[in-house]
């Protein structure tokens, strides 16, 4: 493991599944933080999904020791008890009351370890919501993600798992503030993050829109776009979008697509005359892109600065050029599964420190790897971990 990460002597104890708390805990893990993920006995049930969800567990859980252990169980509730005497955060996400029943919730914890960040990743932030159920969807729906997303009339949820990631970023923020806030105040503090709030931060451009025009935002399928270029065009083989927001890039354009007579018509000046003659504008625009390639154009646009993007697929990323130059992309390997201890390559948090890229620096843990190994550190000896495991209530490879 790396000497200098950021996070390096930070301990954290992570009970959580799925999306939102694992990802907060993999991007405090990944800047050094050790993570130690406590899971059922038989392994987190997120690691067995199918489908859009059979990602989950090998993306958002590398650089995390685990612990796998019945919490109904005296036994197990006494290590995991051990465990948080020794930490400096815990997470969690499960629903409100869950880790009280169970005996972990913030208040029992402050009584054990004064000192602890204790961080809760819920559905929505105290008030007349909190109890209830959410999901990304959920909150997406609820908080006017969807109905921006979609066109009139068909509310559509983002293409990835936006919120709860967000929802798992706005946690890690709050406690790195709430570390930072310890070393002057020696205390701990409970921190929430959620996902409704989350997606109300998301769409509150939309929300300062009306609020400074009187203008309710439109979906943004239906938009009236600020500027006359920014949309997918169509070359001779494949599309590329394409985003024209000055007037310098609009005479960039034209000046290397040759049309000089667009570049001094008076119709086209400034933005703004630009989007009120955008229908008769747009026409001349596809069919000049429509003369090259995507390749061609693509060359073209990069050499003139202007803003373009080829529409990639999630799959395509495993090899992009700038990814797999920068660092972008994690060595790590499958743990469970049909594929299990396949090298595959995810995606690195998206920061760089000190000019470098945080990567793996401990594979995702396997079931049970890990197990022996942190009840050792909080003092049991191999006996009473044999008895441990023979009485199931701990799981261990």
């Amino acid at each position: 493991m790396s000497e200098n990460l950021p996070l390096k002597g930070i301990k954290v104890v992570e009970f959580t599944h799925m999306v939102m708390g694992p990802a907060a805990g993999l991007m405090l893990a990944d800047m050094g933080a050790d993570v130690i993920k406590v899971e059922p006995v038989k392994g987190d049930a997120t690691r067995k999904l199918l489908g859009s969800g059979s990602g989950y567990f090998p993306m958002y859980n590398r650089n995390k020791r685990n612990l796998l252990v019945d919490l109904k169980s005296e036994a197990g509730k006494a290590a995991v008890l051990k465990l948080l005497e020794t930490a400096d955060v815990v997470i969690e996400n499960f629903r409100s009351g869950t880790m009280d029943r169970l005996g972990f919730g913030y208040a029992a914890i402050k009584e054990l370890n004064p000192s602890v960040i204790y961080c809760s990743e819920k559905g929505f932030l105290p008030g007349p919501y909190e109890n209830r159920t959410a999901l990304d969807e959920v909150a997406q729906m609820m908080g006017g993600l969807a109905y921006m997303t979609g066109p009139p009339g068909q509310p559509l949820r983002a293409g990835a798992s936006v919120i709860d990631v967000q929802g798992g970023m706005f946690g890690s923020l709050a406690i790195l503030a709430a570390l930072f806030q310890r070393t002057v105040t020696g205390k701990g503090q409970q921190v929430t993050s959620s996902l409704f709030e989350s997606t109300v931060f998301l769409v509150g451009q939309h929300m300062a829109q009306k609020a400074v025009t009187g203008n309710a935002a439109a979906p943004m399928p239906a938009r009236v776009s600020a500027w006359a270029i920014y949309q997918v065009f169509q070359t001779s083989d494949d599309q590329v979008f394409v985003g024209v927001v000055s007037d310098k890039q609009w005479l960039l354009l034209c000046d290397a697509f040759g049309l000089d007579e667009l570049a001094h018509d008076p119709a086209y000046k400034t933005n703004n005359d630009r989007v009120t003659n955008k229908q008769k504008l747009l026409p001349i625009i596809k069919e000049t892109f429509k003369q090259y390639t995507k390749a061609d154009l693509m060359t073209k646009l990069e050499k003139t600065g202007l803003p373009f993007a080829p529409i990639a697929r999630p799959e395509d990323l495993f090899d992009d050029d700038h990814l797999n130059a920068s660092g972008g992309l994690v060595d790590i390997t499958v743990p469970d599964g049909e594929f299990k201890g396949q090298p595959i390559r995810l995606p690195a948090l998206p920061i760089e420190m000190d000019g470098k890229r945080f990567g793996a620096h401990r594979d995702v843990p396997r079931v049970g790897q890990y197990s022996k190994e942190v009840l050792v550190e909080l003092g049991y000896n191999e006996k009473e971990i044999a008895e441990m495991i023979a009485d199931g209530v701990i799981g261990a490879e």
